[in-house]
Parts: C-alpha cells; structure tokens; sequence
C-alpha cells in the first residue's frame, strides 16, 4: 500500500519506514503527489526541491545499514521562502529577488536538515513578510484550504495552507507582528512563537531584530515540541546576539518529553478582556462563541480564569510601539550585502524598491496600499531615530507591566483569540484584528491552539477555522507546550479541509516534479510595483 500522507504526523512516518510498511521515498512522493494534483486550490507552494528524491533515497540506503536515525529522520518539510537556502532559491517572495541565491543554509535550516529532515521545497508568504495577506509578486494570493474567498491569514500564510492541505508534515514560519499564530489560527493549526533568543534568525530575510521571532507550524501539539526542540539546537550564535540571553537551564530541552506531563487542575489562566471585540456580527461572533465554550471547558477541568481588565491591554494602543520601521532598513541592507549572498539582487532595500521589471512595466515587488506609509517611511527612517528610543522605552515599559500582571495575579498563562474576528476576505485591505503585537513587543512566548470554526457554509464547507493564543513569561515554553496539549487533548477540534481529504494516486517519479504559482491570482486592489 503507498503511504498516506493526509495528516500524517511525524509518529505515522516513523511507525512506517521503521517498520518497513514504507520507504522513505514512498514518503516523499506521497507529499509530492498531493502537491502536484492539489496545489491549484491553494496556490501555497513557489518552488520544489529538486534532490528531494535524491535525499529519501540516500534515507532508505542509510536505514538498511542501519543508520536510519534523527528526531525528524525522513520527514517532509516545507520552509517559508525567507529562510536561506543553499540548494534553493530565498526569494521572500519578491520579484526582485528571484535571483538571489544564498550559499549556505541558515542555522535552523541546517538543524532541520542534521535531524533528518527531508526539505521539500518553499512555500509563499507575504511579500518579505511585511503584512497578513499572503500576496506576493511570486507567488500571486495564496488562498486559505478552508474557504476560496478568504485570505490563509499570514505572513506565514504558505507555510500554514500546505500543512493544513498535508503537503508536507509541519512547516517553518516568521513572526515579527502575528506571522506564526495568525496563519495557524486561520488554518486549524498549531504553533510557537519562541521567547527571542531561543532559536538564532542567522539566515532569516530580516525586518526587525527587537520583534522576529522563527518556529514551526504543525497540525498537533507534539509535532510542534519535536521541531522546536530540533530548531532550538542552534544554541548560542555570536551572529544573534539574542540567542546569549537563553538561560542555562534552558538549553536542551526535549520539549516533547515533557509534553504530556501537564495538566489543567489548579492553572490560573488570565484571560485578556482588551483584546476580544464584543459586537456581534457575522465576522465577530463566531469567535467569541468559540473563545467562551473553551473558557467553560478550562473551568470545568480545574482551571481557574482571572479576568485582566488593565487598560494598557489594547492592541491599538500597543502597537504604537512598533519598532519595525526604524529597523527594517539598515537590517535588510545588512542582509543583501553578506558575501554569502550570490546571485542577481539588489544591494539595499531601497534598489529592491526602485527594481524595474524587465518590460518597464512596474516595480519588481508588491506592497498593499495599506502599506505605502510603513514602506516609505522605513526607507528614510533609522535606529538613530529620536522616536526609535522614545518607543523601545515604551517597550520596556510594556515588558514590566506584562511580567507585574503575571506576578500579582499568580498567572499560569494568559489566553485571548488570535484575531478578534475571522481571518479576512481576499482583496481586503489588511489582516484586521490580530493581537499578535503583545508578544512581539515584549518578547513573550505564545502557543497556537485551534479552538472552533465558524458555522459551515457554501465557502466554507467545513467552517472558518478559530485559533487562541496562550501566552507566558519569557523561557515558559515548556509550560506553554504543555498547557496547549492539554487544550488539544480537551477539544480534539481540529479538521482537515474538505478537498484536502482527497486521496491521491502516487506515481512513480524519476524526478521531483515542478509547480508554477499563479502569478495572475494577485487581487486588483494590490497594484504592483507601487508604493
């Protein structure tokens, strides 16, 4: 029997090569099937690795003598096309950048790759990950597996459409505002956002070293610790200074041997009032609804909920600290100018801006208009900025209140919805209502857990999915993992998209195939080469 890929988790790929019911190519075409034949109702996907083959075949050499080992030994991954890559091309998914190629993998990937990852190819995110829709001057719109009509959320986007559609087994992310949790809340997944440091961003197409953050996107809890604990294996990295302020006591951790040794009795759960919306509308209502039954449920298993009504706790108001702008630039221009940057590209951000294509139709790159202000602003603006500091002390000072809330109400964990309403239609003007901005600021580690969908319909014929956030002290993911599996275990909500539960025939590849994105998908309403 050829494997099965749908759902498949990095248990069920194990159970299988090791047991000999599968090679690890069976594995690997199996994914490459479901990508050839499922793309088109996704549009996810920008390239494929083509040694992908080559690599499971050198997999089931070294498991027959016996050296088939590794956490993630034979387990197809997909990375979001902003992680360097010395055998693939790291566009960001930007036009400009179609021709850059990095010669040396970044640290994460490399990680990934020593534990036995298979790496399937790079998936579409929002243009250099500025923004929640998933559009890209690359890729087109990558459309969410649940609903056609509705963005995957982002910047992430890709990288959560082809793991909900089990194109690959978990993905990879970036998450400088909402990245990793928005796009698994819109795709019944789950994901960390590390506390900064955790696991290096070497290697990763920066936009602010205050606010990145890195980790995976997975359709279960434990699927989520084995990754973490992989990409966290960095360690120290004198080229991210962050990663020197890990505690000792939290290198080398397994996080998912501990993953099930958690439990709900006794937990004092705060609960965010500032960032839920409590209109009642079509878009809104669904997500209370969810957030309200999973409340019940955490108080009927012993949780206790601690309403936090601080006024500080309120995304507008926060997010008015955002340092992106002042950092983007000068990190960026570092980026492009590395000696290990080969390839066509420009040198500065501001060339990738002024890139023509080759018609002289337009700039090579895509920015929404509701991004015009951050671009134009980023391109003249520095960390030497008198408002630079005034905002990084407004951030110290959101960091201190956060940890005073934890302390003075004895908090486990703080819970509040990913986004306040459903992820939004394509063609929108921006991802609105995400509250991703609390943990971005201060550093904090969040896990995404699925929670509910909305009611099904025509579009959505198994729902909109619901995501939670659960947010801890900085170092807590241990705790955090725990805690969302123990979510995960409670409500067992998660669904596959109706089409992703197609069966595909697997057939027998000489070479890895090739998928072209859907250039023309890009909505109207998001001009190229304007900003």
């Amino acid at each position: 029997m050829p494997f099965d890929a749908r759902e498949a988790t990095i248990d069920s790929v194990h159970h299988a090569v090791y047991s000999g019911l599968s090679t690890c190519r069976d594995v690997v075409s199996s994914f490459l099937a479901r990508i050839e034949a499922l793309n088109t109702h996704t549009n996810a996907i920008l390239t494929l690795n083509p040694n992908a083959l080559d690599i499971a075949d050198a997999m089931d050499e070294a498991l027959t003598a016996g050296h088939g080992t590794g956490a993630l030994f034979c387990i197809p991954v997909l990375l979001k096309d902003n992680y360097d890559t010395a055998d693939m091309p790291t566009t960001g998914a930007n036009l400009a950048l179609s021709k850059s190629r990095p010669t040396k993998d970044a640290p994460s990937v490399a990680a990934l790759k020593n534990a036995g990852a298979v790496i399937l190819g790079k998936a579409n995110l929002h243009e250099l990950a500025l923004e929640g829709l998933s559009v890209s001057s690359v890729g087109g719109q990558t459309i969410n597996p649940y609903d056609s009509t509705r963005t995957p959320g982002g910047s992430s986007g890709g990288s959560a459409a082809v793991v909900a559609a089990s194109f690959s087994v978990f993905s990879t992310g970036t998450d400088t505002v909402n990245s990793l949790r928005s796009p698994a809340s819109a795709n019944s997944l789950f994901s960390i956002r590390p506390t900064r440091g955790l696991v290096t961003r070497t290697g990763i197409m920066p936009i602010s070293h205050t606010q990145d953050s890195i980790g995976p996107i997975a359709r279960s809890m434990k699927d989520v610790a084995i990754a973490l604990t992989v990409m966290a294996s960095t360690g120290y990295d004198a080229a991210d200074k962050a990663t020197a302020l890990v505690p000792p006591m939290n290198r080398n951790i397994d996080y998912a041997g501990s993953l099930t040794s958690g439990s709900m009795q006794g937990l004092r759960l705060g609960v965010l009032n500032g960032f839920f919306n409590r209109i009642d509308s079509p878009e809104v209502t669904p997500v209370n609804d969810a957030m309200n039954s999973i409340m019940a449920r955490l108080q009927a298993t012993g949780a206790t909920l601690v309403q936090i009504n601080e006024p500080i706790y309120n995304t507008t108001a926060i997010a008015a600290l955002d340092v992106q702008r002042f950092e983007y630039r000068e990190l960026m221009d570092a980026y492009l100018q590395r000696p290990s940057l080969s390839g066509e590209h420009p040198s500065t951000l501001n060339k990738l801006y002024a890139k023509k294509a080759a018609d002289g139709s337009g700039g090579e790159f895509l920015v929404i208009p509701s991004q015009y202000e951050y671009v134009n602003t980023a391109l003249v603006s520095s960390t030497n900025n008198a408002t630079y500091l005034q905002r990084q002390n407004g951030i110290r000072d959101l960091t201190f209140a956060l940890a005073s809330t934890f302390a003075s109400n004895k908090l486990d964990a703080i819970i509040y919805p990913e986004q306040k309403n459903l992820v939004v239609k394509i063609g929108s003007p921006s991802q609105a209502g995400r509250n991703g901005i609390l943990a971005a600021l201060t550093a904090a580690p969040v896990v995404t857990v699925p929670v509910g969908f909305s009611e099904p319909s025509d579009q959505a014929p198994v729902g909109v999915p619901i995501g939670m956030e659960i947010l801890g002290r900085q170092w807590d993911e241990e705790k955090l993992l725990q805690i969302g599996y123990q979510v995960e275990q409670m409500l067992d909500v998660r669904r596959a998209p109706r089409w992703a539960l197609e069966k595909v025939e697997v057939p027998a590849y000489s070479k890895v195939p090739t998928v072209t994105p859907d250039r023309g998908s890009i909505p109207s309403a998001y001009p190229l080469g304007t900003f």
